[in-house]
């Protein structure tokens, strides 16, 4: 849970409060329980709904693209997904 909640830039707590309520919500349900891979929440209303994710090599991102933006300068870097330790450490360094 805390790993999708960081994926999508979530606190792991708010994330957590979500589930137990949908949980509460819908007796004799658990998310946790259920074989969802993925799930979105909807703003307006607070629900989870389940999606799937296309794991398809066609899918598959083959690199990392970060976009930086200062002022009116923007740099685009795309980095290969198989060097993702490696652009870790290079945006660590970056962001310091």
């Amino acid at each position: 849970m805390a790993a999708v909640a960081l994926a999508n830039g979530l606190n792991a707590n708010l994330v957590r409060r979500w589930v137990v309520t949908e949980e509460r919500a819908q007796p004799g349900t658990s998310i946790e329980a259920a074989n969802v891979s993925a799930a979105a929440t909807v703003e307006h209303n607070s629900s989870f709904i389940p999606i799937a994710l296309d794991s398809s090599p066609a899918a598959t991102p083959r690199s990392i693209t970060i976009e930086l933006r200062r002022g009116a300068m923007v740099a685009k870097v795309d980095w290969p997904l198989a060097a993702a330790p490696e652009c870790s450490a290079w945006l660590r360094e970056l962001l310091r």
